[in-house]
C-alpha cells in the first residue's frame, strides 16, 4: 500500500519588512541613481539619456545580459539542476545563448535593410501594410506580456518565500521603481543601470560559488559536493538518467528540457522588442559583436549560477549538518520546485540569512534589469501616432508612452496576481511560456521579413497563424495522447511543450517559405531603408513604432521612383555629383554589412556546433557518468568562464567609454569648484 509523499511549507528566513526594504527600497534606489545619471548627461554630455545614439559594443553586451538574466533564469535553471542533475544547467544555457548569437545575424540585416527603423514592426508595416502590422503587433505585445508575467511570478514567489511578503503585493510594488527610472532615465540610463546590475549579478555568483565550493561547512569542496550527489543519485534517482545518476548528461527529460529550451527560446529573443532595440541602438558595425559576445558572456550565469545552487540543494537536501534546508526533513514539494526555490533552499543551508538576502537580491536585480528592458520595449512598440495621432507632435508622443508605461507597469502587477489565482507559476510559464503554440510560429516571418527579399504576405499569413494554429491542436493532442489527460499540470510537460514547439516553429518556417516560393516578391528593401528619410522630412526624432504612415511594398516604391524622377529634371549638376558620392559610400557600407553577416553566420555556427553537439552529446550517447576528476575539471570550467564574462562585462564599458567618463566627471568638478569660488 502506498502512501503520499509529506511535504512541508518553505520557512521564511527573514522578515516581512526586510522584503518590503527591498523591493521598494533598493528599486527607489535605483530610481534616485538613475535620475542623477540623467542630471549629469543632460549637463555635461552631448547626448540625451533618452537618445539611442549608437551605444559601445561592450554597453550593448552588458545590456544583453542584464536583460536576458531573468528571474526564470536563476531560479529555473537551478530547478533544472535540481532536478535533472548536471546537465540541467548546460541545457538552460545553451537554450539562451546560441538565440542571441544568431540574432547578430538578424541585427546585421537589420542594419543592412532598415538602419532607420525603431521596432520590428516598423519594418513590417512599411513592407507589408497595416493588416501585417497589426498581426505582429499582438505578437509584440504577446510575448512582452508573457516574459512580464514570468519575471513577477518568479520574483515574487522569491520574495514571498524567504522572507512572508504579500505575494500580490509584491508583484504590484516589483515594477513601480523600474517604470520610474525607465520614465526619467530613457534608453541610455536604463543601459548604464543594465551594466550596474550586471556588477552585483556577476558578484553574487562569484560569493555562492567560492562559498558552496571553498568554506562552506555543509559542502567545503568539489569533492565533497561530488559524494554528496553521489548519495543523492542513490537516495532519489532520476528517472531517465544513466544509473539514476545526478553527475551524467546522459538525461533523457534534460535532453527532450534542453530541446524545448532551444526551440522556445528564439521566440524570447526574436519577437522581444528589448532585442531588437539593442541591435537599433548600436553602431552597424559593431552589432554583430556585441551580440556575440552577450550570448557567449550570458552562458555564464545559468551554468555556474545553477551548477552551484542547484546541485548544492539536491545534496544538501537530507545532507546538511546541522539539518537547516528550509523543507527539512521533506524535499521540496512539486509546486516549490516548479517555483523555483532550489536557488534560495541552497542558499540558506550555505549562508544562512545572508544567503537569503544575497539570492533575494539577485533575483531582484534580475526582474528589475529585464522588466526595464521590457517597459522601454513596450513603449515603443504603442501605436499612438500609428493609428491615432498621425500628426502627434514629439513632445506629445513622449508624454503619452511615459503614460503607456505607467499603465503597463500596473498591468504587469494585474496579470502576475492573475496567474496566481490560476495557480499557474513560474515553471509553467517559463517550461512552455505560451511560447512553443503561439509565439514560436512568428519567430521565422519576422526574421525573413529584414532579410528575404522573395517574400510574400500571402507566406507571412500562412505561416504565422497556420503555424499557431497547428501548434495548439499539437501541444492538445500531444498532451492527451501522452499524458492521457489535458490539464494545466500535463501542458507544461516536457513532451507536450516538445509538441508544440517543435510543430509551430517548423510548420512555420515550411508554410512561410513554400507559400512565398508559389509567387515570389522582389522586394529590393527600399522602401524600409527610406525609413529613416521620411521621419527626418517629417521632422520627428521619436524612437518607436510611432513613425509616419509608410506606404508598404511596391505602391512606396512606385511613388518614390516618379517623386526621385520629377527631382533630377530640377537638379542637375550638383545633385548628380551628390548621388555619385552617396551610391559609393552606400555601397562600401552594404559591402561592410554584408561581410558582418558572414562572420555572424560563421560564428553562431560554430558555437551551435560546440555547445549543442561536440560538447554534450557524445556524452549523452556513450551515457558517461562523470568520475570525481572530471566533476572537478566541469565546475572549473564554469567557474573560470563566469569569471571572464564578469570582467569583460564590467570592464570593457569602462574601458570603451573611458573619454565620455572624464569629460563627465571633469565638467561636474570644474562646476563644483566654480561654484565653492563664488
Amino acid at each position: 500500500m502506498s502512501s503520499e509523499p509529506s511535504y512541508s511549507e518553505f520557512k521564511p528566513l527573514l522578515a516581512q519588512s526586510v522584503g518590503y526594504g527591498v523591493v521598494v527600497g533598493v528599486g527607489f534606489f535605483f530610481a534616485a541613481l538613475m535620475l542623477i545619471l540623467t542630471t549629469l548627461q543632460l549637463k555635461f554630455f552631448k547626448f540625451s539619456p533618452a537618445s539611442s545614439e549608437e551605444f559601445t559594443p561592450g554597453l550593448i553586451c552588458c545590456g544583453i545580459v542584464s536583460a536576458w538574466t531573468w528571474s526564470a533564469t536563476l531560479l529555473q535553471s537551478s530547478t533544472a539542476a535540481y532536478t535533472f542533475g548536471v546537465s540541467g544547467p548546460w541545457w538552460y544555457g545553451v537554450g539562451g545563448t546560441i538565440q542571441v548569437a544568431m540574432f547578430g545575424m538578424v541585427a546585421s540585416k537589420v542594419k543592412q535593410n532598415a538602419n532607420g527603423a525603431h521596432t520590428f514592426l516598423e519594418i513590417v508595416k512599411t513592407r507589408f501594410g497595416t493588416s501585417a502590422h497589426i498581426l505582429f503587433t499582438f505578437y509584440g505585445f504577446l510575448c512582452i506580456l508573457v516574459v512580464c508575467g514570468s519575471l513577477l511570478l518568479g520574483g515574487s514567489a522569491t520574495v514571498n518565500a524567504l522572507t512572508g511578503m504579500n505575494i500580490i503585493a509584491a508583484c504590484f510594488l516589483l515594477p513601480i521603481g523600474i517604470a520610474v527610472y525607465v520614465i526619467f532615465g530613457g534608453l541610455r540610463a536604463t543601459f548604464i543601470c543594465d551594466w550596474s546590475h550586471t556588477i552585483i549579478l556577476f558578484i553574487i555568483i562569484y560569493i555562492f560559488a567560492f562559498r558552496a565550493y571553498g568554506t562552506s561547512p555543509a559542502i567545503g569542496s568539489v569533492s565533497r559536493l561530488y559524494d554528496l550527489l553521489e548519495q543523492a543519485s542513490i537516495d532519489t534517482p532520476v528517472v531517465g538518467n544513466q544509473g539514476g545518476s545526478y553527475l551524467t548528461m546522459k538525461s533523457n527529460q534534460g535532453l527532450v528540457f534542453g530541446a524545448v529550451t532551444i526551440l522556445s527560446g528564439f521566440t524570447g529573443v526574436v519577437c522581444d522588442q528589448g532585442y531588437w532595440q539593442r541591435a537599433i541602438a548600436s553602431h552597424p558595425e559593431s552589432t554583430t559583436k556585441a551580440y556575440m559576445l552577450g550570448g557567449i558572456s550570458w552562458f555564464a550565469v545559468p551554468w555556474a549560477f545553477a551548477s552551484c545552487l542547484g546541485l548544492s540543494a539536491r545534496a544538501l537536501l537530507t545532507n546538511a549538518s546541522p539539518p537547516n534546508f528550509p523543507t527539512y526533513p521533506f524535499p521540496l514539494s512539486p509546486s516549490q520546485t516548479s517555483a523555483g526555490l532550489a536557488a534560495p533552499a541552497a542558499a540558506a543551508v550555505l549562508m544562512g540569512k545572508g544567503g537569503a538576502i544575497t539570492v533575494l537580491l539577485v533575483v531582484f536585480m534580475a526582474v528589475t534589469s529585464a522588466a526595464s528592458a521590457e517597459l522601454i520595449g513596450v513603449s515603443s512598440l504603442f501605436i499612438y501616432r500609428t493609428y491615432f495621432r498621425p500628426n502627434a507632435t514629439g513632445e506629445e508622443i513622449v508624454r503619452v508612452s511615459h503614460y503607456f508605461i505607467c499603465f503597463w507597469a500596473l498591468w504587469m502587477g494585474c496579470w502576475a496576481t492573475i496567474l496566481n489565482a490560476a495557480h499557474i507559476d513560474l515553471g509553467w510559464v517559463n517550461y512552455l511560456e505560451y511560447r512553443g503554440s503561439i509565439l514560436s510560429p512568428a519567430v521565422i516571418p519576422i526574421g525573413l521579413t529584414v532579410s528575404w527579399s522573395k517574400l510574400t504576405k500571402a507566406g507571412v499569413f500562412c505561416g504565422a497563424i497556420g503555424g499557431a494554429i497547428l501548434g495548439m491542436l499539437a501541444w492538445m493532442i500531444g498532451c492527451w495522447k501522452i499524458y492521457g489527460q489535458i490539464n494545466i499540470t500535463n501542458l507544461a510537460q516536457p513532451y507536450s511543450a516538445l509538441c508544440s514547439s517543435l510543430t509551430g516553429l517548423f510548420v512555420s518556417g515550411i508554410l512561410t517559405v513554400g507559400v512565398s516560393l508559389l509567387s515570389p516578391a522582389d522586394y529590393d528593401f527600399s522602401g524600409t531603408r527610406a525609413i529613416a528619410t521620411l521621419e527626418d522630412t517629417n521632422g520627428s526624432n521619436i524612437s518607436g513604432d510611432d513613425s509616419p504612415d509608410i506606404t508598404s511594398d511596391t505602391e512606396s516604391q512606385k511613388e518614390r521612383k516618379g517623386t526621385s524622377e520629377k527631382e533630377s529634371s530640377l537638379k542637375q549638376p550638383v545633385s548628380d555629383i551628390m548621388e555619385v558620392g552617396l551610391e559609393k559610400d552606400e555601397e562600401t557600407r552594404t559591402r561592410s554589412l554584408k561581410m558582418v553577416f558572414r562572420k555572424a553566420l560563421i560564428y553562431s555556427s560554430i558555437l551551435t556546433l560546440i555547445v549543442v553537439i561536440l560538447v554534450p552529446l557524445p556524452m549523452f550517447f556513450s551515457h558517461y557518468i562523470f568520475s570525481k576528476k572530471f566533476y572537478t575539471f566541469w565546475t572549473a570550467c564554469s567557474i573560470i568562464w563566469a569569471l571572464a564574462s564578469g570582467t569583460f562585462c564590467i570592464a570593457l564599458p569602462l574601458w570603451e567609454s573611458r573619454n565620455e567618463i572624464g569629460t563627465i566627471l571633469g565638467s561636474a568638478y570644474r562646476s563644483i569648484r566654480k561654484r565653492g569660488s563664488l
